[in-house]
């Protein structure tokens, strides 16, 4: 009887995480991106619909993506460095400074609120949808990465911001490496290496941050959802594919346009939910 109880209490969470899970691979096949930018909001709004206290739905959110970005942030990282396509100095000048953004930002999201968390998100995510929107492909700032301290203090904020939106820090990383001349491949495969900075102590501040949390749906260690881990993995990996298809169907300029529009979207839904 109580394993049917259980069985009874754990089941609306799995098929819900098999939704979400369809769902973000779907949009990260069709946008080329797999971190929370998708995962979040969805993630979030599955959490909402099954009845969760909306204090730890964002924060639970954000730590099961950074969790989630692990493995698959390191597998990327392998492949493009095997190609020779990471800039490796870059790399290892982040060594410090982009986990030292992320342990800012996990201490700071011990002490705020969900609220506060969906609004730095919000901001984030406008900023964001607001480049794919309006940027220039030509735009630069200049021709080569600056050295320190500008160096420094950009990556700090990519780790800083990164872990406060669940995201392996691609769309930052991107955009901080093309506005100074390097070409997007390039940034592409170094950004791989900003999601490994970021996602693994990432986790382990979320993990510390929830600890003895109540009120978590089951199999949750801090903010980090294991068994959203188990399921979200297979399921956004057999959906991509789907994505992916029809993400080729369109030009490089539609996807960037429906990315922004996507991500305005999520913006006003967050910032209309702190009304």
């Amino acid at each position: 009887m109580d394993i049917a109880a259980h069985f009874s209490e754990i089941l609306p969470f799995v098929v819900a995480l098999i939704a979400a899970g369809a769902v973000a691979g779907l949009l990260a096949g069709v946008f080329g991106i797999g971190g929370g930018a998708i995962l979040v909001p969805v993630f979030y709004q599955m959490l909402g619909v099954l009845g969760f206290d909306d204090s730890i739905r964002m924060h639970l959110s954000v730590g099961t993506s950074l969790a989630i970005i692990v493995p698959t942030s390191i597998r990327s990282f392998r492949a493009h460095y095997l190609k020779g396509a990471v800039d490796m100095d870059l790399l290892r000048s982040f060594l410090i400074v982009v986990p030292a953004g992320v342990v800012a930002a996990s201490i700071i999201t011990a002490h705020i609120s969900g609220a506060s968390l969906r609004g730095i998100f919000a901001f984030v995510a406008l900023v964001v949808g607001a480049k794919l929107l309006f940027a220039k492909s030509h735009w630069k700032l200049a021709d080569d990465i600056p050295g320190n301290p500008v160096r420094g203090i950009i990556g700090f904020l990519i780790g800083f911001f990164s872990t406060f939106m669940g995201i392996g820090g691609g769309v930052m990383n991107n955009t901080f490496m093309t506005l100074f001349g390097r070409p997007m491949h390039q940034a592409v495969a170094t950004s791989s290496g900003t999601g490994v900075l970021i996602s693994i102590p990432g986790v382990i501040g979320y993990i510390w941050a929830g600890w003895g949390t109540g009120g978590m749906p089951p199999f949750t260690i801090g903010y980090v959802n294991l068994l959203a881990l188990a399921i979200l993995i297979p399921v956004t990996l057999v959906a991509a594919p789907l994505g992916v298809k029809i993400a080729h169907a369109l030009t490089r300029r539609q996807l960037e346009v429906a990315f922004g529009l996507f991500m305005f979207f999520v913006a006003i839904r967050f910032f209309v939910s702190l009304l």
